[in-house]
Parts: structure tokens; C-alpha cells; sequence
């Protein structure tokens, strides 16, 4: 990306990640609070097994931290994560408008 903010293979990642509508799900229960991996199988139509490789992608990226609780590993959101990706999303959208605005005033210059 030529001009622009250096690409941030961070952000890539958690993009690809969320690229999901299963890891979305997750995200969308653990918005509500800290779960394990079975009580997030009992809620959403996804194996435990699928679900804890789903997990381990959200985790690997970021997005999701563990909390020991007894012998139980309970997950949460990780919110800086999620609101970092949001402001730098936000930075390349202002970008792109405002790329789209200077295209938009030659255009009608002509």
C-alpha cells in the first residue's frame, strides 16, 4: 500500500480471524461474560471440539484470553485487542474517504 500506514499483519490476522461466523458467535457470548469451552458448546449449534479450535484461533490472534478458575479454563474477551483493530480500521476507512473526496473534487473539475 503505497503512501499509506505500513501494513499491520496484527490487524491482518485478526481480520482473518473474525473472518468467521463461528468465532463471531463466540466473541458475540463471551460479550456477556467469561465461559468455558463446553458452557460455549451448549450455547451455540458447534462441537466442543470445534469450538476449542476456534478458541485457539481467537487466542493465538489476541482476541480471547483464559482465566484459570479451578480446574476449569474460562475464557474472556480481550477488549484492548478488539478496540485497537477498531481504531485502525477506522484510520484506513478516513483514508479511503478521504482518497474517494480528492478523486470526487477532480472528477468534477473536469
Amino acid at each position: 500500500m503505497s503512501g499509506g500506514a505500513p501494513v499491520d499483519g496484527a490487524v491482518i490476522a485478526m481480520c482473518s480471524a473474525l473472518g468467521d461466523e463461528t468465532r463471531w458467535s463466540i466473541l458475540a457470548a463471551l460479550g456477556e461474560g467469561d465461559a468455558s469451552a463446553s458452557a460455549l458448546a451448549r450455547r451455540l449449534p458447534v462441537t466442543r471440539q470445534a469450538i476449542a479450535k476456534h478458541l485457539a484461533v481467537l487466542h493465538e490472534v489476541g482476541l480471547v484470553g483464559t482465566v484459570q478458575a479451578g480446574r476449569e479454563v474460562r475464557y474472556r474477551v480481550v477488549g484492548a485487542s478488539l478496540s485497537a483493530t477498531a481504531r485502525r480500521l477506522d484510520a484506513v476507512g478516513r483514508e479511503w474517504d478521504r482518497r474517494l473526496a480528492a478523486i470526487q473534487r477532480i472528477a468534477e473539475g473536469l
